[in-house]
C-alpha cells in the first residue's frame, strides 16, 4: 500500500514537475495569422505568399528561431473579401491568439483589416497590397507595409514619363484600372506627380471596370476611340493577363503605348502569356525575377523554385519579406508579447531584402511605416531564362527612394 502510494506520489511529482516545462515550450512560439486569396484570378499570389512564408519560417526555424521562440504562422483563404477576412482577423486575435496579422493582396480587404489590428491594439503587417491610404489618412500606429505602395510606383511611373518625352515625344494619356481604393489610388498619384513635376499631359479617356472584370472588350473599343499617346492601366494579377489578352485582339497594344508601371510587371504574366506576350511594354512590380542580378535574390528565387517547381510571383517575396521584418523585430525586443515595444522596433528597422539591389538595404519609414525600397521600370523582351516565361523585362530604369517618396506633408495633408 505505501510502495503504490510512493509511487503515486513520485509520478504526480514528475507531471508537475514537467507541466510548466511543457507550458513553457508551448509559450515560445510566435503566432501568426495570416490571410491570403486562394482561389480564383488572386489566387495564385496567395498559393506563391504561402509558399515563401513558409519557406522563411523554415530557414529561421532551421537556425534556432528569434530569441528562443519558433515562428508558427496559421493560414486562411481571405477569398479577396473585406468581410469575410474581418472574421478571419478576429477569430486569429480573440480565438488563436496572434501575435500578428499578415498578409492580405486586395487593397480593399487591408483597409477592412488594419481597422480590426487598430481596435485590438494587434500588429498587422501588410505584405502585398498597395493602396496608400493604409500607409497616409488611414494609417494607424499597429500596421506596417513591406511592400512598396502605389504613390511610389506612380511616382516611378511619372519620372519615367518625363524621360520618355526626350526620346518619344508623347501628349495624351488614358487610364483603366479597377473601381476601388488601389484603382483610383494609382490614377491619382500618377497625376500628382506629373502635376508635381510640371509634366504636361491631356487626359483622352478614363475608365473603372469592376475588380475580376469578365469582358473588357467595351473598354478597348472605346481606348481606340481615344487614340492616347500612352495608356495607363492599373490592374494586378489575372486581370492584367486578361485585358492584354482582349486588348491584343483588337491591336490595342500596338496603337499606343502600354504602361503599367504597378503591377504589371509580374511574373505571372510572363508565364502566362509566354511568346504571345508582345515586345516593348513598359512595366513595373514588387519584385523580379531578374532583377537585382544578386546572390540574395538568386538565392531567394532559386530556393522558390526548388521548393514549389516554379519562379514566383511578386506577392511571394512581400510575404517572405514580412517574416524575416518580424524575426528582426522580435529579434530586437526579445519576445512577441510586448506590443508596444514591438511597434518602436519595427519603426525606422533595417532588413536587407532579396529586391534590395548591392548597396541598398530596405527599411521602413517611422512616420508612414512604409517600406522604403528602390524601384525598377522595365520593358518586355524575348528571355528564356524563367520557362515558361518567353519574355522578361529588362532595359530597366532605376529609382532611389528619395526620389519617388511623397514630398514633406504628404501623408498628413491627406489626413
Amino acid at each position: 500500500m505505501k510502495r503504490n502510494l510512493y509511487r503515486c506520489l513520485v509520478v504526480a511529482l514528475v507531471v508537475l514537475a514537467a507541466f510548466p516545462l511543457a507550458v513553457q515550450a508551448e509559450e515560445k512560439v510566435i503566432r501568426i495569422g495570416a490571410m491570403y486569396p486562394m482561389t480564383g484570378r488572386p489566387g495564385l499570389y496567395g498559393i506563391d505568399s504561402v509558399a515563401a512564408a513558409e519557406m522563411a519560417i523554415d530557414e529561421i526555424n532551421g537556425k534556432g528561431g528569434v530569441k528562443g521562440y519558433k515562428i508558427d504562422a496559421t493560414f486562411t483563404d481571405s477569398k479577396a473579401k473585406p468581410a469575410y477576412a474581418v472574421r478571419v482577423a478576429t477569430r486569429y486575435i480573440t480565438e488563436d491568439q496572434v501575435h500578428f496579422l499578415f498578409g492580405v493582396v486586395s487593397s480593399g480587404v487591408g483597409l477592412a483589416v488594419t481597422e480590426i489590428s487598430k481596435q485590438h491594439k494587434k500588429i498587422f503587417i501588410g505584405t502585398d497590397h498597395a493602396s496608400t491610404q493604409l500607409t497616409s489618412d488611414k494609417l494607424q500606429p499597429y500596421y506596417f507595409r513591406v511592400s512598396n505602395n502605389t504613390f511610389q510606383s506612380m511616382a516611378a511611373g511619372a519620372l519615367y514619363l518625363q524621360e520618355l518625352k526626350k526620346t518619344k515625344p508623347w501628349t495624351t494619356i488614358a487610364y483603366i484600372g479597377p473601381d476601388y481604393a488601389y484603382g483610383h489610388d494609382q490614377w491619382n498619384e500618377l497625376r500628382y506627380n506629373l502635376d508635381r513635376w510640371n509634366i504636361p499631359y491631356k487626359v483622352v479617356g478614363e475608365y473603372w471596370p469592376k475588380l475580376f472584370e469578365a469582358d473588357y472588350n467595351s473598354f478597348v473599343t472605346s481606348l481606340l476611340k481615344d487614340k492616347p499617346d500612352v495608356l495607363v492601366t492599373g490592374f494586378w494579377g489575372g486581370d492584367t493577363v486578361a485585358f492584354i489578352k482582349q486588348a491584343q485582339s483588337y491591336g490595342l497594344i500596338q496603337k499606343m503605348l502600354y504602361f503599367q508601371p504597378d503591377a504589371g510587371g509580374n511574373y505571372e504574366l510572363m508565364s502566362a502569356m509566354g511568346a504571345e506576350l508582345p515586345a516593348g511594354l513598359v512595366l513595373g512590380a514588387r519584385h523580379y525575377n531578374n532583377w537585382p542580378d544578386t546572390e540574395l535574390n538568386r538565392k531567394f528565387v532559386n530556393e522558390f523554385h526548388k521548393r514549389t517547381g516554379r519562379y514566383p510571383t511578386y506577392a511571394a517575396e512581400g510575404a517572405y519579406a514580412g517574416i524575416y521584418a518580424i524575426a528582426a523585430a522580435v529579434e530586437k525586443v526579445g519576445n512577441p508579447d510586448d506590443t508596444e515595444a514591438l511597434v518602436k522596433a519595427f519603426e525606422g528597422l533595417k532588413i536587407k531584402l532579396p529586391e534590395d539591389p548591392d548597396g541598398f538595404t530596405s527599411y521602413i519609414d517611422p512616420a508612414t511605416h512604409q517600406i522604403q525600397q528602390v524601384q525598377a521600370i522595365g520593358v518586355t523582351m524575348p528571355n528564356g531564362d524563367f520557362p515558361p516565361a518567353k519574355m522578361m523585362l529588362g532595359d530597366w530604369k532605376i529609382y532611389q527612394p528619395e526620389q519617388i517618396a511623397p514630398p514633406p506633408g504628404y501623408p498628413e495633408k491627406k489626413k
